[in-house]
């Protein structure tokens, strides 16, 4: 993880504390100096170590969860994440609603878990804007909310927000892709990138990540799509994306998912003449890239791991901890996960995140 921010109630309780130290030095040096001592017994420095066991059973916590309905392998093993890590807890009982991708659904669904007074949600919203409300409510009714992957429109509607690297996937794929072209001496590289919906933001943080990086090596994209997150829509613009470019060095794939079209469509066109990098890290595309024996030769990860790292956020805040290697006394506010490349080199330290597509 990286990116930690603290939260609002931690700084509040740490400014505090550092005021009242600040002014009883004061007070110190005040006496220090009428009375001429060295003040050598007055060192303090607020120093505090950490080093304890979150895992430890504590107090009883009911954590409420939604999610959009898995019609898609990444979405799916949100579910299962989530489901699994609850099951690891003693002192947790998980409450799921049935998901669903309609988005008044979801708001009714999440509505019964605040009237059922759950002790904490954790919801990834079809729809972050449209479900914002919903969850101020909850946080309203005093139920933190841990806002999963699609932010919410204000940060009064949850406690703590988790995510991926959505401009850092793009950085990432940018990178490998720059720094191998080098290496090959390859010039005026024609790059290709297959996008995911192009009107989500999400897909506009990888593609500027994706550029900004390809730049850093005076490369640029020359060739761009856009598919649908699927499978049907990657093969369909890989076959116009092959058709229209006779020769490729290199392509970035914003998702795994929808990679499995499209390489079925550089198998149906026999391609080989470049190398592909895929996103997300699904199971899929770890197994292809350990094998060695296709266009894909490493993925950027966005893994649905966050789902079990929100279920263990939602305890420790239902039961006002925060995390054991940290200093401050709560859970972060936000928490943006690291998007690692994953090649043939360190493919077995990832398979423990992948999922199947």
């Amino acid at each position: 993880m990286s990116d930690v921010i603290s939260g609002p109630q931690s700084g509040l309780g740490r400014r505090r504390f550092l005021l009242g130290g600040a002014a009883v030095g004061a007070t110190v040096l005040v006496a220090g100096c009428t009375s001429n001592d060295s003040g050598d017994d007055n060192n303090e420095t607020n120093t505090k170590t950490v080093g304890g066991d979150n895992a430890a059973k504590g107090t009883q916590v009911t954590i409420g969860f939604s999610a959009p309905q898995a019609d898609h392998g990444w979405i799916g093993a949100i579910a299962k994440n989530a489901e699994a890590q609850a099951k690891t807890f003693e002192d947790v009982t998980f409450e799921p609603v049935e998901p669903t991708n309609d988005v008044a659904a979801q708001i009714a669904a999440i509505e019964t878990l605040i009237t059922k007074k759950v002790n904490v949600l954790v919801v990834l919203p079809n729809d972050g804007k449209q479900l914002t409300a919903v969850a101020r409510k909850a946080m309203d009714a005093g139920i933190p909310v841990v806002n999963l992957d699609r932010i919410f429109a204000s940060p009064l509607a949850y406690r703590t927000w988790i995510g991926g690297d959505n401009y850092g996937m793009g950085v990432s794929a940018g990178h490998y892709i720059g720094a191998r072209l080098k290496q090959a001496n390859t010039t005026n590289p024609v790059i290709a990138e297959i996008a995911g919906i192009d009107s989500l933001p999400l897909t506009q943080d990888r593609s500027r990540g994706f550029k900004e990086a390809l730049g850093t090596y005076g490369f640029r994209v020359t060739n761009r799509v856009a598919a649908e997150f699927t499978v049907a829509s990657g093969q369909q613009v890989t076959s116009n994306l092959l058709q229209a470019a006779p020769k490729i060095d290199a392509i970035w794939n914003h998702d795994d998912d929808q990679g499995l079209g499209v390489l079925a469509a550089i198998r149906q066109a026999n391609r080989k003449e470049f190398f592909m990098v895929g996103g997300a890290g699904s199971l899929d595309a770890m197994e292809a890239i350990k094998a060695d024996n296709s266009v894909l030769k490493a993925t950027v990860t966005y893994s649905p791991s966050m789902a079990s790292s929100a279920i263990s956020i939602a305890r420790l805040i239902g039961q006002k901890k925060g995390f054991s290697d940290l200093v401050e006394n709560d859970v972060p506010a936000h928490i943006t996960l690291a998007s690692a490349t994953v090649t043939k080199e360190n493919v077995d330290e990832y398979m423990n995140t992948g999922f199947r597509s």
